[in-house]
């Protein structure tokens, strides 16, 4: 297991397939794996600029990420995680589809925004992020408009998971 990690290091992209196989076998679709490896990737590239523009504590990464998820979803962290029933579980990983995507677009736009204004420090960084968000609010708010139903749902994985695949909607490449 040590060689594993080692081996990872030198070729993060194992570290990738590792976690695509560990979705794999808690049940998740193939579609929303990759959506979710991807949302990590901009997470961790957002991540990585507040670290550069003078985020230290982790108080800070909270209230950046309370700033996006509030103009995203319209709620707190701590509110979305209660509306989906996770208590300590990641909340991506009880995300739906357009919830990840809404969250990857909030995120990458703050990131985006950041790098056009070339904001520093944590009162700048905060107005991008809410501007961010906004930007994700809006989009969820239209998608929402043209199709007469809430994004935001209260469902979790574990109920996502636990719903048959419908016969109109038959996995690629499955007969019958």
């Amino acid at each position: 297991m040590g060689k594993e990690r080692l081996d990872e290091i030198e070729n993060p992209e194992l570290a990738m397939g590792r976690m695509q196989d560990l979705y794999e076998k808690k049940g998740y679709p193939k579609e929303w794996i990759d959506k979710c490896l991807r949302g990590i990737a901009v997470r961790q590239d957002l991540t990585d600029e507040w670290k550069q523009r003078g985020v230290t504590s982790s108080q800070e990464f909270a209230i950046l990420t309370n700033e996006i998820m509030q103009g995203t979803v319209a709620l707190k962290l701590d509110e979305y995680k209660q509306a989906k029933a996770v208590a300590r579980e990641n909340l991506r990983d009880h995300m739906t589809d357009i919830e990840l995507i809404l969250t990857m677009l909030g995120e990458a736009t703050t990131t985006k925004l950041h790098r056009d204004r070339d904001s520093v420090g944590v009162p700048k960084l905060k107005k991008d992020a809410k501007d961010g968000g906004a930007v994700a609010g809006r989009t969820r708010k239209d998608i929402e408009q043209q199709s007469g139903k809430p994004v935001i749902s209260p469902g979790n994985f574990k109920q996502l998971a636990a719903k048959p695949v419908s016969r109109d909607r038959k996995i690629k490449g499955s007969e019958g």
